[in-house]
């Protein structure tokens, strides 16, 4: 019962001895329609109790005598209002349904749906967003999320593998780096074959022509031969 009411929907328990439903479903029950009970044995007076006690008391009323003492088509009837909270019970006499035979006309539909209590109430379609709706676009929010993040990633990676300056692909690529130099991890520079030659050269012409500058002079000091 608690399960069931929990989900909106309403079940209805009929029966003419208030103890044959067990104490566990009758403290869920909302609305209450008691009719009369005959208290001869021992066992009807405990029910009689039973059903007294359960509903909202009545100041002006002893519920468990009135029980007793209703008639036909009288009850004592409690009913949830419209925050839900349990009405006061009341000794109420009981309309008898009313009925025809054969479907009614258009016109009469209209009027029973104008009069109607629940008028304007369930006339608009109203469709909400279920909570599998918002989990499946929360879901794919994440998603999209994480492969942009994974792009932007792999974009910053392949951008820090690539050669500074814009360097070429391919073979010309290559050879430019050979001999023009190129920077490598880290930021460092490495030397090209042409830069490599150059600076060996360089440091060949500078020793030689330091050797002769040097043989000159300790020519001339020491009174050797020009």
């Amino acid at each position: 019962m608690r399960l069931i009411r929990s989900k909106g929907v309403g079940v209805y328990f009929v029966t003419q001895n208030p103890a044959d439903v067990p104490d566990k479903v009758l403290s869920q029950l909302g609305n209450r329609v008691q009719h009369a009970l005959r208290a001869f044995s021992a066992r009807d007076q405990k029910a009689v109790r039973a059903a007294a006690q359960t509903m909202r008391d009545n100041d002006t009323l002893d519920e468990e005598k009135a029980i007793t003492e209703l008639g036909v088509g009288e009850a004592l009837v409690s009913c949830l209002d419209e925050k839900g909270r349990p009405g006061i019970v009341q000794r109420a006499f009981i309309l008898p349904p009313e009925g025809r035979i054969g479907p009614i006309d258009e016109a009469q539909r209209r009027q029973l749906m104008q009069t109607s209590l629940v008028a304007g109430v369930y006339e608009k379609a109203v469709d909400r967003e279920s909570a599998y709706e918002h989990l499946k676009a929360r879901a794919e929010q994440a998603a999209a999320q994480a492969q942009a993040e994974a792009q932007a990633k792999e974009q910053a990676r392949a951008e820090a593998q690539a050669p500074a300056g814009g360097g070429g692909s391919g073979l010309g690529g290559v050879l430019g780096d050979l001999l023009g130099g190129a920077v490598g991890a880290g930021g460092r520079r490495r030397e090209g074959v042409v830069e490599a030659l150059a600076k060996s050269a360089a440091r060949s012409v500078g020793s030689q022509v330091g050797r002769a500058i040097i043989r000159g002079v300790l020519g001339s000091l020491l009174g050797g031969r020009k």
